[in-house]
């Protein structure tokens, strides 16, 4: 599990030095003294990648898709978050809260904890097939005036029915900012 979390980690470090760079690049005119970071709500769809097996017959890992989103709070470096992660059979449903950092203009990483609630036990979701809490590492960018683009990884700690083992997954998305 040690080797999962250290790839999840470093996959979310990668992502979040891409979008930094193309932050970036993407206007080198602009000025250093705006605000950095994005303060970005919004709501954004994509895929979700499990990369974890529970053990168990129909613990597979499995591919799916993702409806995320976050609402920031002003002057505060958290975030509340929403995410669902669904496979062809059921989903999972996950608030979570999250502690952001500015890395670049427009762009944050952020680290959170929540806890996922699928919605028919046993059935397989990216993130596992049982009820569980879940640590989040993840990205985001906001492009042009409403488009932000996001990446995380969600573990998930004894995510899997009548299985001791934790579940991973990797996401990746786009949103539209709504405020």
């Amino acid at each position: 599990m040690k080797s999962f979390l250290k790839s999840a980690i470093a996959l979310s470090a990668f992502s979040a030095i891409v979008l930094s760079a193309g932050t970036a690049s993407a206007n080198p005119y602009r000025v250093e003294a705006d605000k950095p970071g994005t303060d970005a709500s919004y709501i954004g769809a994509g895929v979700s990648a499990g990369v974890t097996n529970g053990g168990q017959t129909g613990d597979a890992a499995t591919f799916g898709g993702n409806i995320q989103g976050r609402v920031a709070i002003p002057n505060a470096p958290v975030s509340v978050r929403g995410a669902v992660l669904f496979s062809d059979e059921t989903s999972a449903i996950m608030p979570i809260v999250s502690y952001d950092q500015a890395v670049a203009d427009n762009a944050n990483v952020y680290v959170g904890a929540g806890y996922s609630f699928v919605e028919a036990n046993g059935q397989p979701t990216p993130l596992g097939n049982d009820d569980a809490p879940v640590i989040v590492v993840g990205g985001e960018a906001e492009f042009f005036d409403n488009v932000v683009v996001y990446g995380d990884a969600k573990w998930g700690i004894n995510a899997y029915e009548n299985s001791p083992a934790d579940a991973v997954s990797f996401q990746a998305g786009v949103g539209y900012r709504f405020n």
